[in-house]
């Protein structure tokens, strides 16, 4: 965990109908899109509100829950879709594994499907002809559907070629307990929703599509607070309670695009990976009876920073920059040496930085009532070595917050820039 997450809110681009978003759709024609009342004008009036107040920390409280579903996110553009998308309330993470004997064919003909699917759904229309109608009279809700490789498939298709040295596997570190069985995968899909129907709809689409290509190798759901479950836009809070999002790298700052975007050209990446990014995937249990046991002082000596309301131990608000030599009345750091808020800075990494864009989730209670719960952490960077890797060797090293979690699955995968119209995700790899 990094001191990082992507904002709620939608983006500047997404209310000036950038691509990665557009207003919502028009109600005629398709039952999903019969919205109630004038829920999609209201979405494209609040929408450009949000737009004049900018990449906000959380969606307006003011949004009228009839609006939700009338939120529209574009499949085709530069990027995919659910990198910059603000974070929805609900989503599902999933890997596949090709199955025996489906190569390079049946791989581009899966992704095909898969992404004539998400155009549908992202649009707010059914699946297809087969559709279960379990999203029935929804709005398209802000699902995203984003598509991945992971290191195996490339081997598996003949492609080894074209695999990125960024796709490399990642170092072991210290505090890992991964487990294998729910780690990596030859391909990765994210979806995300603000109406959980609309979120599982997707899911069980996308895994009927896969047919006789795939087969699931592991999946996981999370959730996030809901838009508008707040008096006042703000950063989300984790399951330890604490603010965190308050350092994300944000769309439109002078080098965003460099540090989560692959470059068009010019790079060390294949040309297919163009406007591309790469995600880390990692299941981290929070040992929340551990964690409860701490007093709300402590816990702040963890993190470094205040659980009221995020800001630095140092003082200030919750975006004021931390004084990492500040001390107290006894000479002692206000910021510990080891607080997690101090350790994943960029500053203190050499500038590295990812966006990041988790779910927690919550799995249940084992036999002695201890909470399965956590986050599913997904960070997102133009190159892992320079991203991920180093801020998690340092975090290996002497992070306070490490005594209270465990990283217990873990994947890279490499993203491909967006589907221009008539394409398919990953058809500049698959075609070449």
């Amino acid at each position: 965990m990094a001191d990082q997450s992507i904002p709620q809110a939608r983006t500047p681009e997404a209310a000036a109908g950038a691509p990665g978003a557009a207003p919502s759709p028009a109600a005629d024609g398709i039952s999903r899109r019969r919205l109630l009342g004038t829920a999609g004008a209201t979405g494209l009036v609040l929408g450009a509100a949000g737009a004049a107040a900018g990449y906000a920390a959380a969606p307006t409280g003011a949004t009228p829950l009839t609006s939700l579903g009338a939120e529209q996110v574009m499949f085709h553009g530069k990027h995919q879709p659910g990198i910059t998308t603000p974070m929805q309330s609900c989503g599902h993470l999933v890997a596949f594994d090709l199955k025996p004997g489906a190569g390079r064919r049946e791989a581009a003909a899966l992704l095909r499907r898969w992404s004539d699917t998400a155009r549908r759904l992202m649009a707010g229309e059914p699946a297809g002809s087969r559709d279960t109608d379990v999203a029935r009279d929804a709005g398209p809700s802000s699902l995203t559907v984003t598509f991945g490789f992971g290191h195996s498939f490339f081997g598996r298709t003949g492609l080894e070629q074209q695999r990125p040295a960024s796709l490399d596997p990642l170092p072991d570190f210290s505090s890992d307990h991964l487990d294998k069985a729910r780690s990596n995968g030859d391909l990765w899909v994210q979806i995300g929703a603000n109406d959980s129907l609309v979120a599982f709809h997707a899911l069980r689409a996308i895994q009927k599509d896969a047919g006789s290509a795939a087969r699931v190798r592991w999946q996981m759901n999370g959730f996030n607070r809901a838009p508008g479950a707040t008096a006042h836009p703000m950063t989300t809070r984790n399951l330890m309670g604490q603010v965190d999002g308050t350092r994300n790298p944000r769309p439109g700052e002078a080098d965003f695009d460099e540090r989560i975007f692959v470059p068009a050209t010019g790079g060390k990446d294949p040309a297919w990976m163009a406007n591309g990014s790469y995600v880390v995937v990692r299941r981290i249990r929070m040992l929340l009876d551990d964690w409860e046991k701490l007093s709300g002082t402590e816990q702040e000596a963890v993190i470094g920073r205040r659980k009221s309301d995020g800001a630095p131990l140092s003082g200030g608000g919750e975006t004021t920059e931390m004084d990492l030599e500040k001390t107290d009345a006894d000479g002692n750091l206000v910021v510990p040496i080891n607080a997690h808020a101090r350790i994943t800075r960029p500053d203190q990494n050499g500038g590295a930085a990812m966006l990041r864009r988790p779910f927690s989730y919550h799995d249940g209670f084992d036999a002695d009532g201890v909470p399965d719960a956590g986050l599913l952490f997904i960070c997102w960077q133009a190159d892992p070595l320079r991203g991920f890797v180093p801020v998690q060797r340092k975090l290996d090293r002497g992070d306070a917050l490490s005594a209270f979690i465990r990283h217990e699955a873990s994947g890279l995968f490499a993203v491909p820039g967006g589907a221009a119209e008539g394409e398919y995700v990953g058809q500049r790899l698959l075609e070449s």
